[in-house]
């Protein structure tokens, strides 16, 4: 009341205020812009280091590839001045490590708080320019398509169509200076080309130590494109889990030792049968920060290669591999050695050089395989070993090997097309050429005059077999009375006695030596119990049909009228060139059937066109069915 009834004493006339109305608040001042990213800061970029300068002050940036997510950006920040540094691990996004580090870093380098201050924002903004394009890097495909050139396609396709492409192919090698190993080289070559089939094969290199396996595989992996294979020298139990989820489909996966695959492989097992891995994982959840499971899942197929000096594989690994042991004769020996001295001569460097026209050719060549479906029109007259459990792997495998030589020989071969289901399926049929190679591959690779025994282990004893009959001539006496030691092993086979103990250990087990106690103490002899049957100085592989009684057998089941889904009117046994088929080779049959509107058709036949599909689609079930 007393304010209220306060009189004017002052000069001039008092200011009337309206009751009724509301004072406006004074206008607050602008905000600041923030400005945009200084993309101008230069930054010196090495590896996982970056290191960033303003005047006497330099940043050292560390871990920014670890951060993926534009929600954060926590890293090792250096700041120095002289003699004078800070250091500390912190996230540039939180506001109260920033703040500390600030303060701390000011006080080290003797500067004020707001030099440090506009120095962390210039390079807050530059890391933040650099997260984006490191983030984008990530999300683009890591291997773009190689575009040919025409004179790169032409001499990629002479060498597909080249009648002798398997001849021409050990050839290859042995100019880039592979010698010896002839089936090894050609069944890695082929496994290596079963990446672009939905069942590829797997290799295990066997051998003892400095015998060349990891050369053999890397000769082998040297002819395929780098875009297709993927290598390692040793990997962890789950790091297979956690790979791209397309990263290694229709890809190579080298393994250096089998040894350092040992953490991973009942993955590479689950792999090599499956197709596929799934694994589930607990994380946290980015909204929500609640522990939640994750699925992680890595497409196949893949075709696995590793090398091993272990006498012993895993039992399971095995069964899924194709085993090769490399040749440890001295014949190969000295082949070696003279490779080794044409390398130091005037030839040996002009070799050197052609060797990476060969290796780009055969890459090109590579590329330009399709990864087509391929129909065996002989597969219900083959036949194989069926005395054990485990041929039901070894036959797979090969078939497998059948259906690769197919597919290599694409480009002398017809592309058929059928239509399924509204669906035009395209394929290429076997030959009975490709069956005759595999039989002679499989003898060397899947035959096992001695089933039980390692490759090496069967090399020593039939060596030891050799020994014995040498020496029970020389003496007239009866190999069951003629003993030997060790000592005498290694004098005859040149092996180290690591070699010897390991292996006739095996042969002990397996009673194909029976040990006595010699004279003088604690010495051991030896007597052979192996008495040679079942071998003839080569691998064997029995219950294989002869090629001239398999076409025999289809081409009087084509007269009967028995096959439904007809092959190209050339004889399946001639390789077919692009350019050199007749005027009957076309267009394939029709075969339709008036009682089923969804019958299979034989539509056409064409050779390759010259464009390279990305994507396969296997319709293998489909096509076997029909050709039942």
């Amino acid at each position: 009341m007393v304010i209220r009834s306060a009189e004017w004493m002052g000069k001039g006339k008092p200011t009337t205020k309206n009751e009724n109305s509301v004072e406006e608040p004074a206008p607050l001042p602008a905000t600041p812009v923030p400005k945009a990213p200084d993309a101008e800061t230069a930054a010196d970029v090495k590896g996982d280091e970056i290191n960033i300068a303003f005047g006497d002050r330099r940043y050292r940036i560390r871990g920014l590839k670890k951060n993926l997510s534009v929600e954060q950006l926590k890293i090792n920040l250096l700041v120095s001045r002289e003699d004078s540094l800070h250091v500390d691990t912190l996230d540039l996004y939180a506001a109260r490590p920033r703040a500390i580090y600030i303060k701390q870093a000011a006080v080290e380098l003797g500067v004020t708080e707001e030099v440090i201050k506009k120095d962390l924002g210039k390079v807050l903004l530059k890391l933040e320019a650099l997260q984006d394009q490191h983030i984008q890097q990530t999300l683009d495909p890591k291997q773009a398509l190689v575009a040919l050139d025409d004179n790169e396609r032409k001499a990629a396709i002479d060498l597909l169509t080249d009648p002798q492409l398997l001849g021409r192919i050990l050839s290859d090698f042995s100019r880039c200076g592979v010698v010896g190993e002839e089936t090894n080289k050609l069944v890695g070559y082929l496994a290596s080309v079963s990446r672009k089939l939905d069942n590829p094969l797997a290799i295990i290199i066997q051998s003892t130590s400095a015998a060349g396996k990891t050369s053999l595989m890397d000769a082998v992996l040297a002819l395929m494109p780098e875009e297709d294979r993927v290598q390692y020298s040793a990997m962890t139990g789950q790091s297979l889990f956690y790979m791209g989820e397309t990263d290694l489909k229709h890809k190579i996966l080298a393994i250096a030792e089998e040894e350092g695959a040992h953490q991973a492989a009942y993955a590479l097992k689950l792999l090599q049968s499956e197709g596929s891995l799934t694994i589930a994982s607990t994380g946290k959840d980015p909204d929500s920060g609640k522990h939640v499971t994750h699925e992680y899942t890595v497409e196949g197929p893949v075709m696995i290669f590793l090398t091993t000096t272990a006498i012993e594989i895993d039992e399971e690994l095995m069964n899924r591999c194709i085993v090769l042991s490399v040749d440890e004769n001295r014949e190969q020996t000295q082949a070696i050695h003279a490779i080794q001295r044409k390398r130091r001569t005037l030839d040996g460097l002009l070799a050197k050089a052609e060797k990476e026209t060969i290796l780009t050719l055969h890459h090109n060549a590579q590329r330009l395989l399709r990864p087509l479906a391929v129909v065996n029109p002989y597969a219900e007259h083959l036949t194989f070993l069926d005395d054990r459990t485990r041929t039901r792997r070894d036959h797979e495998k090969y078939l497998t090997l059948i259906d690769t030589l197919a597919l290599l020989h694409q480009y002398q071969r017809p592309i058929k097309t059928v239509k399924h289901n509204g669906d035009i399926l395209e394929y290429i049929e076997v030959a009975l050429s490709d069956i005759e190679h595999a039989n002679h591959l499989a003898h060397d690779v899947l035959g096992r005059s001695l089933d039980e025994l390692p490759p090496q282990t069967r090399r020593l004893l039939l060596m030891i077999e050799a020994m014995v009959q040498e020496k029970t001539e020389t003496l007239e006496m009866q190999t069951s009375d003629y003993r030997f030691s060790r000592k005498d092993v290694r004098s005859y086979t040149g092996w180290t006695d690591f070699q010897v103990k390991t292996h006739i250990k095996k042969l002990e087990e397996l009673e194909y030596l029976l040990v006595h106690r010699g004279g003088r103490g604690q010495s051991f002899v030896y007597e052979l119990l192996y008495d040679g049957k079942g071998q003839d100085g080569h691998p064997f592989l029995m219950g294989l049909i002869d090629t001239q009684q398999l076409k025999h057998a289809y081409d009087e089941k084509k007269v009967h009228g028995k096959t439904k889904l007809e092959g190209s009117s050339s004889p399946q046994g001639v390789p077919k060139v692009p350019g050199s088929r007749s005027g009957n080779n076309a267009a394939a049959p029709v075969n339709k059937d008036t009682g089923d509107d969804d019958a299979d058709e034989c539509v056409e036949c064409s050779y390759p066109a010259t464009n390279i599909e990305t994507s396969y689609r296997s319709h293998r079930p489909a096509l076997v069915s029909k050709a039942r």
